[in-house]
């Protein structure tokens, strides 16, 4: 059976352990494939962004889960920093930079 491919981000590629998860939940792809590449980008870095396996088994969880209830980007998360086609905004900025002095 050919597996069609499953889109990835505008600044990420689509992590193995995210292909696999969405590959085996047809809702959730179909959620993922109706996102922007935009989107798409961030639900990739706020899962590969972690330090910790299992914080990360548990970002890829909660993005299956996100997805079919229809969330499009994840809750709380400040943004891809690793865009390069634009400047990271002032307020993600404050953010970053607080995170830095702990």
């Amino acid at each position: 059976m050919h597996q069609k491919t499953i889109s990835g981000g505008t600044a990420h590629e689509l992590a193995p352990d995210m292909r696999k998860a969405l590959a085996s939940d047809r809702a959730a792809r179909a959620a993922w494939e109706d996102l922007t590449p935009l989107a798409r980008n961030e639900w990739v870095c706020w899962v590969t962004f972690v330090k910790k396996e299992e914080t990360r088994k548990e970002h890829v969880e909660r993005m299956i889960g996100q997805l079919k209830d229809g969330k499009r980007r994840p809750c709380c998360w400040i943004g891809c920093i690793h865009r390069k086609d634009k400047p990271i905004s002032p307020s993600v900025r404050a953010v970053l930079d607080r995170r830095s002095k702990k």
